[in-house]
């Protein structure tokens, strides 16, 4: 009895106090997104969009495309996940359509046309996008947990052969362009009066910006407004215009620092050159035209903090001190141009070399000309075949900087010969000769880097390189044999030719970041060096033939060959007229001269070479001045072989 009493009062405790535990649980309050207590709760998806927004997708006709991944969100704008979207294809009052574009219900693949449905022998639907060849415009929207997404408008026209870039339209009847599309700019549909035959509104949309200059170049930081008119098959007629059925075109400058193109397809002129615009629709590109911005007609040298045409273009600097040096370049327009990437050049490298930000640090006494230069690929480059129209693809050069750096130079001598196996070296500082140091090889060549460290001769058996500091032979590569022709300014190249196995070699002369390419021949083009590949030192790349001359430009990046025919009976090479050009950005370049070549040299200012020969010959860009062909906005221009820096 008393264990039925305890177990009573055991049963009375436990039940509230469980109760009690059960009751403290509750849902957390549902928070809604107009602070009331009522509404739409807050984490609900409210907005899908689907993106381009406001641009939409243009398709050809029977070509396939895809809607992007819509993004829900809900009334605060967070991100919310829908688990399954339907799609739907609408015309603009509403109204579904299925026969101008279609799409997947539950994946937004699109076809401009029908897709396949219950077609019957296994075959799978929307699988086939089947043409009906009707040019509209119609909207997809996407469905999903209770909301629906923004209509994107979806362009389905002919298939689209060419793109030409040229001036808005003034006449949307008898010449559209893409200002007469209501597509044409920032807003979705623009209300206008159509033609129904075009799709094009009666009278060009207005657009804030002015035209983008076609047959001339534009000075920098100015805007225009890009226009192009769009065909499908050929001729480029007016029967053949479907500019304002595409939808929006979007601009794409292939050199982006010649100009900038927003959505809306206005450009603003950046640095100095011309591009070719490249106008996409229908999920592919094509080349549309050309954009120029003006080149420099002038740049101007001074010397800071000094007044007076002639004390502005000449200073005395003390060796080891840096003198800076002003630079003001203007367009044809008079607009000052900023931003240019100046290549700044010495008459005297070794002893007074100019830096790239436009400084000068004599190292030794002497005296040089500072120059500075807008020179392509790095200021004003230009298509191979626009260079010299407007001005770009040439380079640009300043009036000069007379430096004098005061002081005694001392003079160091190094003596070898073709049939001594000694190098000596002189100091005329010192009243003896210095102590002969016995080379591995009689040398056949020798060349000295600017700097004045490092002494290269070739041989019939080796390169040997001399350290002119230590007096001593620092390196020996057997891979390698014949004269050295140049050593680059820099240091880091050699001009090799080996008259044996008929070649011209680049040596790296210490281990990096190289340019390497493909070997070419005499009379072909070898590929273009491609960088970024760590390399040691050795040979970079080669091209057949005997080379006689070389120089480098002061940049380093380019070198000149001239190239000779080699007896093997006489160990004589003799010139040809054969010439031979290494970039680094184009790489192997050969081309031939009217006569033989017996050598080469490069001025400064540097804006090409200087051939010898019966006569001598001076070689640079050959300038387009003119345009050839069709009309100014769709024309092509003709340039002739040179060989210059880079621009190859």
């Amino acid at each position: 009895m008393r264990r039925f009493v305890t177990l009573a009062v055991l049963l009375l405790f436990t039940i509230p106090f469980g109760v009690s535990i059960s009751g403290c649980s509750k849902k957390s309050a549902t928070i809604f997104c107009n602070g009331g207590d009522n509404g739409i709760p807050v984490g609900q998806v409210t907005t899908i969009t689907l993106s381009p927004q406001i641009f939409g997708i243009s398709l050809n006709f029977a070509q396939i495309g895809q809607v992007s991944t819509p993004v829900a969100t809900d009334c605060k704008g967070t991100t919310e996940s829908v688990s399954k979207y339907t799609y739907g294809t609408f015309l603009a009052n509403g109204t579904p359509d299925m026969t101008i574009a279609d799409v997947e219900p539950t994946t937004g693949k699109l076809c401009a046309g029908t897709w396949n449905r219950n077609t019957g022998g296994g075959i799978p639907d929307f699988t086939t996008c089947n043409p009906t060849n009707k040019s509209g415009t119609v909207f997809v929207i996407a469905s999903g947990s209770g909301a629906s997404s923004n209509p994107l408008p979806i362009f389905v026209h002919p298939v689209v052969t060419s793109v030409v870039l040229g001036p808005l339209s003034t006449d949307c009847v008898n010449d559209p362009a893409t200002n007469c599309s209501p597509a044409a700019f920032t807003t979705q549909t623009t209300t206008c009066p159509t033609n129904p035959a075009t799709g094009c509104c009666t009278t060009p949309v207005t657009s804030a910006a002015a035209t983008a200059p076609t047959n001339s170049c534009a000075s920098q930081a100015t805007t225009g407004q890009l226009a192009a008119r769009v065909y499908q098959g050929t001729p480029a007629t007016l029967a053949n215009n479907i500019s304002c059925r595409v939808g929006h075109l979007s601009y794409v400058a292939q050199t982006p620092s010649v100009v900038t193109i927003d959505q809306n397809g206005v450009a603003t002129a950046q640095q100095p050159g011309s591009t070719v615009i490249t106008a996409n629709i229908s999920n592919a590109g094509s080349s549309a035209g050309f954009f120029s911005t003006c080149p420099p007609t002038k740049i101007a040298l001074s010397i800071p903090g000094i007044t007076g045409s002639s004390s502005a273009t000449s200073i005395v600097v003390n060796p080891n001190n840096t003198q800076p040096i002003t630079s003001v370049a203007t367009d044809q327009n008079g607009t000052v141009l900023t931003g240019l990437t100046l290549e700044f050049e010495s008459t005297t490298p070794t002893t007074i070399p100019a830096a790239a930000g436009g400084t000068v640090t004599p190292i030794f006494p002497g005296a040089a000309a500072i120059t500075a230069v807008c020179q392509p690929p790095s200021c004003n480059p230009s298509p191979f075949n626009q260079i010299g129209l407007f001005g770009n693809g040439k380079a640009v050069t300043s009036n000069p900087i007379t430096v004098t750096a005061p002081g005694s130079n001392s003079t160091n001598l190094f003596i070898a010969s073709t049939n001594s196996l000694y190098l000596v070296p002189v100091d005329f500082t010192q009243p003896q000769i210095g102590a002969p140091v016995r080379l591995p090889y009689q040398p056949n060549s020798m060349v000295i880097s600017n700097d004045g460290s490092t002494i290269y001769m070739g041989s019939s058996f080796e390169l040997m390189t001399f350290s002119a500091v230590s007096n001593s032979l620092s390196t020996q590569d057997t891979t390698v044999t014949g004269p050295v022709l140049a050593v680059s300014p820099d240091g880091t190249t050699l001009v090799i030719t080996d008259p044996i196995r008929q070649f011209v070699y680049l040596y790296n002369t210490t281990s990096g970041t190289s340019t390497t390419g493909t070997t070419g021949t005499t009379g072909t083009t070898g590929t273009t060096g491609t960088t970024g590949t760590t390399a040691t030192a050795g040979i970079q790349t080669q091209f057949g033939g005997v080379g006689t001359h070389a120089v480098f430009s002061p940049d380093s990046q380019t070198v000149y060959i001239t190239l000779g025919d080699y007896n093997p009976a006489t160990g004589v090479t003799t010139p040809n007229n054969q010439l031979l050009v290494h970039s680094q950005f184009t790489g192997w370049y050969s081309t031939t001269s009217s006569q033989a070549t017996t050598d080469v040299a490069l001025g400064v200012p540097y804006v090409g070479a200087f051939f010898g020969g019966n006569p001598a010959t001076a070689r640079s860009y050959c300038p387009v001045t003119t345009i050839s062909g069709g009309t100014s906005t769709t024309s092509s221009t003709t340039t002739h072989l040179y060989p210059t820096r880079r621009l190859l």
